[in-house]
């Protein structure tokens, strides 16, 4: 029997934190700028708007509670509903010294705090999802290591379990999967667990149709999943997380492009995976209806489960 999923939750990342900005002038920086583009891509077809900022005078990526504040304010307040999903990612770059003195950390390049800073913004917004990177890894720039630790991970598990809001958790390798599902089986997160397949980002697992199955089959029965690449895969991995089962994400944090040459805004983004999948014979959900299929606390829940804490 066929897994392919006619009922798809479409997620748009709208920002990130990598160096589009000097490569695009379609990549929102401001709050105001961020807000507006999580709102046109609901209009797209988008169900979730997966949220970083920026800082708005240098374009930077940033952490400031204050920025994510205005964001969140400008969305909820919208006429066009969507579900919020705030980065925590932030906070986990350590650059390493040379190699005959690696504890002499680039100071100036370096951002490495434990995880309840890393998640303030989240305490104090109560977004429906945010994100948990499963596991440290390289990345492409010499001696840079993202940072998040078993103990940083299951401190932020714990934490957001009983704030109630969704972990959605970041896996880039086999590795954080194993993790993740570890973290099932202790008890720190609640069923059913939403994963979030992660290809492409250099040097985790590239993207290929065969790594993304064989992540995919490595999920716990029940998981509610997504899954993305970045560059030029985006949309063919788009077709391939709905024919393995999944739901899918675009946005300009994973590809500036709508092809090549030809520079994409967010919104653009959403309705090109629209039409893929609306071609394959599946069926964007709503934001009400991916609340339903993803187990999220309303906001009035949250806020209810923090008095009680």
């Amino acid at each position: 029997m066929s897994k392919f999923n006619r009922n798809v939750i479409l997620t748009c990342a709208v920002t990130g934190s990598g160096d589009a900005a000097s490569k695009t002038p379609h990549l929102p920086i401001t709050p105001k700028q961020i807000a507006d583009a999580a709102i046109d891509a609901a209009k797209a077809g988008a169900a979730i708007a997966h949220i970083h900022v920026r800082d708005p005078d240098t374009g930077a990526p940033a952490r400031r509670p204050d920025l994510y504040r205005e964001v969140v304010d400008r969305i909820r307040s919208a006429d066009t509903d969507v579900v919020i999903n705030l980065t925590t990612g932030m906070g986990g770059d350590l650059y390493l010294g040379p190699d005959d003195n690696p504890l002499d950390f680039d100071m100036e390049a370096t951002d490495c705090v434990g995880q309840v800073e890393r998640m303030e913004h989240v305490e104090e917004l109560l977004p429906e999802i945010c994100t948990l990177d499963c596991g440290s890894f390289n990345y492409p720039v010499g001696n840079y290591v993202y940072v998040s630790t078993p103990d940083m991970l299951r401190t932020g598990a714990s934490r957001l379990q009983r704030l109630g809001v969704k972990p959605e958790l970041e896996v880039f390798d086999m590795g954080h999967i194993w993790f993740a599902n570890q973290m099932l089986e202790e008890g720190l997160l609640d069923a059913p667990p939403l994963y979030q397949v992660c290809l492409g980002i250099r040097w985790g697992a590239q993207a290929t149709s065969r790594n993304f199955m064989s992540m995919v089959d490595n999920l716990p029965e029940g998981a509610n999943w997504s899954g993305f690449a970045i560059g030029a895969d985006e949309m063919p991995m788009v077709a391939q997380a709905a024919l393995l089962g999944g739901n899918v994400r675009v946005g300009l944090e994973d590809n500036i492009y709508l092809e090549k040459g030809v520079l994409a805004t967010n919104a653009q983004l959403v309705e090109r995976a629209v039409t893929i999948l609306e071609n394959m014979g599946a069926r964007m959900q709503s934001p009400a209806e991916a609340r339903e299929s993803f187990g999220l606390k309303t906001l009035q829940d949250l806020q209810r489960n923090v008095k009680i804490a």
